[in-house]
């Protein structure tokens, strides 16, 4: 008789002496940035950081601990706040990003 088991991020291992094994080899994620590091980058706690996204602090903290990962808009999101984080938070916030030249 097989065991199997369905992780909490959608795999479906088999469970033989104790151990798992994947039915089918684990696809990767397409590269995204790491939310930890991006929300360190930008100096804010979790529960900062989910205020500017505008998202519960718990899908921070699960995005962080790998129990979830970042998916369409939020991918997105996140892709553009790691190359350019203040500009991103002032337009969330509904600010206009200061501008040097016009003074």
């Amino acid at each position: 008789m097989q065991r199997l088991r369905l992780k909490a991020d959608g795999r479906i291992v088999e469970l033989r002496d104790g151990r798992e094994f994947p039915l089918a080899p684990a696809v990767p994620e397409p590269a995204t940035p790491v939310v930890r590091d991006l929300r360190r980058r930008a100096r804010l706690s979790q529960t900062e950081f989910a205020v500017r996204l505008g998202v519960p602090v718990e899908t921070i903290r699960n995005w962080e601990q790998g129990k979830r990962v970042p998916r369409g808009p939020a991918r997105a999101l996140l892709s553009v706040i790691a190359h350019a984080p203040d500009t991103v938070f002032e337009a969330l916030a509904g600010t206009a990003p200061a501008n040097p030249a016009a003074s």
